[in-house]
């Protein structure tokens, strides 16, 4: 029996830090988020589901349901965009190009390491449309007729963090990539090249079904992180030209920083909602391909 709850003395303190700083909190923000607790009353009254009614509500709640359809945007976009480019990187750089490949690993990821907002505070200026680096550079090769008005642009703003964002972390998830590509033994590649496979055969019937369960990893990470996202967006754009690049969680600094603590509580739990749920049947769609 001591065997058993030792090691529960060596957890214990993590735990209870785990509880007080994690767990009650997150239970009295979902409490909260049906109150009417503001900033301009000392009385915090239950209101039911009127938080909720507000956000998904005509009028005002519109602008809620942008800034998630923005969060959705992005999410989706940048775990396409990362996984697309991290394997693409990894397969090149473990099975293609085989000189200084540890020197190229390196470069792809260090803007991981760097700070986020030294990161959003370059491109602000390399994206900059009159001065920026970008347009400077596609004036002076004649290609001017593709600058743009990249993070002023309704149309450009949101695709342009999105590229920022990919720009930083695709480092970080090839680096990820490439420890399961090395975790795959050799000796299938030679089987499947001695039986004719081609490249593509191989990649396809191999490397992507033994890689299937460290796609998993990453897209769960992805997927958290970006619908999570908020400092590149609110260095870069600061949810703007309008509310073109808003997502839910500069909404919640928004109805914080206006006092409107229910509606920014209850923006948070349905936040978190969609992020188990999403979490959930990401898993279990692709650990189903695992199996399958």
């Amino acid at each position: 029996m001591r065997s058993r709850t030792y090691p529960l003395y060596f957890a214990s303190g993590a735990l209870i830090l785990y509880l007080l700083f994690y767990v009650l909190p997150s239970l009295m923000g979902f409490y909260y988020a049906f109150t009417d607790w503001n900033s301009y009353s000392s009385e915090v009254n239950f209101v039911g589901l009127e938080n909720f009614k507000t956000i998904f509500s005509s009028g005002a709640g519109q602008n809620y349901l942008l800034f998630i359809r923005n969060t959705v945007i992005f999410t989706v976009s940048t775990i396409i965009l990362k996984t697309g480019i991290a394997l693409g990187l990894a397969v090149l750089l473990t099975q293609g190009l085989r000189h200084f490949s540890y020197f190229h690993r390196v470069i792809m990821y260090l803007p991981a390491v760097l700070p986020m907002l030294v990161v959003a505070l370059v491109f602000k200026s390399i994206l900059n449309p009159a001065t920026g680096l970008l347009n400077v550079t596609l004036r002076n090769l004649g290609l001017g007729f593709l600058a743009q008005r990249w993070l002023v642009d309704v149309h450009w703003a949101l695709p342009s963090v999105i590229g920022v964002d990919t720009w930083r972390r695709v480092g970080y998830i090839m680096v990820i990539l490439i420890a399961g590509l090395q975790a795959i033994p050799r000796e299938y590649y030679e089987a499947a090249s001695i039986d004719g496979a081609s490249g593509w055969a191989s990649f396809r019937r191999i490397t992507i079904p033994l890689l299937m369960p460290v796609l998993v990893v990453t897209t769960v990470l992805n997927l958290l992180y970006g619908l999570k996202v908020f400092d590149i967006v609110f260095v870069l754009t600061n949810g703007g030209p309008g509310r073109a690049t808003d997502t839910v969680y500069t909404a919640i600094f928004d109805e914080f920083s206006k006092g409107r603590y229910g509606v920014a509580t209850a923006l948070s739990s349905l936040l978190f909602v969609i992020m188990i749920v999403l979490g959930y049947f990401v898993i279990r769609l692709m650990h189903r391909e695992v199996e399958e």
